[in-house]
């Protein structure tokens, strides 16, 4: 598999022959404002922008959209995807969403979702503590991870926005990913506190599956995401465990 990091949680998975966009966010840099009450509300988002040629992010058999927050579907993505392009979502209400915007072949994830032969399997996600959810459930919202299997390609986990709890134990648990792709940006709402990971986070998921190779995205694009690569990298070293972890710049390119 090869994964590109093209920018925030937006990645391009090449996976037994298939192309796939994740979580296209592709509006230009500054395009949106700041998510209110966090930190560096002085910047808008995109922060940075896109390294990787629009030709080569939209060269996908299927895009996979794992929840609705506009760091994930935005509206430049509804206006550059070709609508005829298979869209998995989540639940049947981010599909009738997403087919509003023109799009005619949106599919729902399940238990062994099967596209030109690979498996997907959709795990849950909490997109932040109890005590987040509880504040700000709808603004946070339902959130899912991917799980995908071809017979000649690793056990790849894609974790989605959510922090170290029980739904990402049990999946790794359960499907004993080789890789596993993880939100690492320790995002920031300050009335609750982190809402996708952070350092402790990765550490939690090397320990429960140590022989993973982790990457992690969803970092250094946004005003909230307070966690630095440079540093999650530092504290891998610390942690024992830098081995184990990819972090790559946008553009970069992990093969797996």
């Amino acid at each position: 598999m090869k994964i590109t990091q093209i920018r925030n949680a937006t990645l391009r998975l090449d996976f037994g022959g298939v192309r796939f966009l994740i979580d296209p966010m592709l509006g230009e840099q500054g395009a949106y404002p700041p998510f209110s009450g966090t930190p560096n509300e002085h910047l808008r988002n995109p922060m940075v922008p896109l390294v990787t040629p629009m030709s080569e992010i939209l060269d996908v058999d299927a895009v996979i959209v794992t929840h609705l927050h506009a760091d994930h579907w935005d509206a430049a993505a509804a206006e550059k995807i070709d609508k005829d392009t298979p869209i998995f979502t989540q639940n049947a209400a981010d599909a009738a969403k997403i087919a509003e915007a023109g799009f005619t072949d949106t599919r729902v994830l399940g238990a062994d979702t099967v596209f030109n032969g690979i498996t997907m399997t959709r795990t849950a996600g909490q997109h932040g503590s109890d005590e987040a959810i509880a504040k700000l459930g709808d603004r946070l919202g339902q959130v899912c991870g991917v799980v995908f299997r071809h017979p000649e390609e690793k056990v790849l986990y894609l974790a989605g926005d959510t922090i170290w709890n029980d739904h990402v134990a049990g999946a790794l648990t359960s499907h004993r990913p080789e890789v596993v792709i993880v939100n690492a940006g320790a995002a920031l709402i300050h009335a609750v506190g982190h809402i996708i990971m952070g350092t402790e986070d990765v550490l939690a998921v090397h320990c429960a599956a140590p022989n993973a190779r982790i990457i992690a995205s969803h970092m250094e694009a946004l005003n909230h995401c307070t966690l630095s690569r440079a540093e999650l990298r530092d504290f891998a070293g610390q942690h024992g465990f830098a081995n184990a972890l990819d972090v790559p710049d946008d553009g970069a390119v992990v093969e797996a």
